[in-house]
């Protein structure tokens, strides 16, 4: 779906700036609707921008807004989802791709089903949802991530979807310790539609210990077929998709304390393949946040992809700033370096954030 930008973002914060804003009625309502979105815009400087096929100008500007529509049915179920609306180019990955473009997508969607009790809880949810591998897109959003780009673990071009597949999920808590299983449709280097061909079920899950307040370490993989027909890197005479079964395994770090916040994630990937050799990947990033006073912060994220060898490093850091509760306003630097074509590719990005909550309902 390719719409004007103009058009697009009229469309969409318009009635999120205009819908009447309702207080909760009571904090322990056990129904009500809730509305809420992250609408950010930017301004880009690369010089990748005019590689082909893009073949444009270096400077550019860009959007993105994702949409969190919640509906509370009950004490123990929800309806939650996650619209994102993004235009093309917008993050790094996209630098190179042709064209402008606005294209809306799911992330989540999904029905769930939770209990609390005084030292646990579960959670049951089926639908779209977010992959259980990584921790990163639990802080997807731009108001919750303090750099401009997503890890390099992420996106189209790294190891782990931002984008949501279809499935259930249980999550349980219990003491210090976290656990989530999974059972998706597809991988998630490929989700694939419902309505899609190669759909075939994989496994994922993952377990976290909270050592000591604001410190969690936790493990996370998944298991199944990841090819599909339309993969690019499907060639001919390769098996039939569901007898290449990949397997991923990683480690995540997360600290915050005082000023600081640190995030850390490592991970390994094997796709088998019969037409062309294994391909092993393996990659981790750090990343770094620093609060220098009520307003001000600074960060810093450092990652690399190696995939049979052939290493991708990239180095970003960006200072944030809040003008007021509900905007901010970020700048950044990200440097590229590919190790086996030997090039660098540096970019600059200013970023607004600003946040919204027009729709906040509460009944029974």
């Amino acid at each position: 779906m390719k719409t004007p930008y103009n058009t697009c973002l009229f469309a969409l914060v318009l009635p999120l700036v205009l819908a009447p804003a309702a207080p909760l009625a009571a904090q322990e309502a056990t129904a009500g609707l809730d509305i809420r979105a992250t609408v950010s815009g930017e301004a880009i400087y690369a010089n990748e921008l005019t590689d082909g096929p893009r073949n444009g100008t270096p400077l550019d500007t860009a959007f993105r807004a994702v949409v969190y529509p919640t509906l509370k049915l009950s004490e123990h179920w929800t309806i939650a989802s996650a619209v994102q609306f993004m235009s093309n180019p917008y993050f790094s990955e996209d630098f190179t791709t042709p064209g402008h473009a606005v294209t809306p997508r799911v992330l989540r969607a999904n029905i769930g089903y939770s209990r609390f009790w005084k030292s646990g809880s579960i959670n049951i949810r089926a639908g779209q949802i977010s992959s259980a591998v990584g921790s990163f897109n639990l802080r997807y959003d731009d108001a919750e991530s303090p750099l401009v780009d997503v890890p390099i673990l992420y996106g189209y071009y790294g190891q782990i979807s931002t984008m949501g597949l279809a499935g259930v999920q249980t999550d349980v808590t219990l003491g210090k310790w976290d656990a989530r299983a999974q059972f998706v449709n597809s991988s998630l280097m490929d989700p694939r539609s419902p309505l899609q061909k190669d759909q075939y079920g994989n496994w994922a899950g993952g377990a976290g210990y909270t050592i000591l307040q604001g410190l969690r370490v936790g493990i996370s993989g998944s298991r199944g077929p990841y090819l599909s027909r339309e993969w690019p890197y499907f060639f001919p005479g390769e098996s039939n998709p569901n007898t290449l079964p990949g397997s991923t395994a990683g480690a995540e770090v997360g600290f915050a304390r005082g000023h600081w916040n640190v995030e850390g994630e490592w991970d390994w990937m094997m796709l088998p393949y019969r037409a062309i050799p294994f391909i092993r990947r393996e990659g981790a990033y750090g990343e770094a946040k620093r609060v220098l006073s009520p307003r001000w912060y600074a960060a810093v994220r450092e990652g690399y992809l190696s995939t049979n060898g052939s290493r991708q490093d990239i180095f970003e850091v960006a200072a944030g700033y809040r003008p007021g509760v509900h905007e901010l306003i970020k700048f950044g630097y990200e440097l590229q370096h590919n190790a086996a074509s030997g090039l660098m590719n540096g970019s600059v990005v200013a970023q607004f954030v600003t946040t919204v909550h027009p729709v906040s309902l509460a009944w029974r």
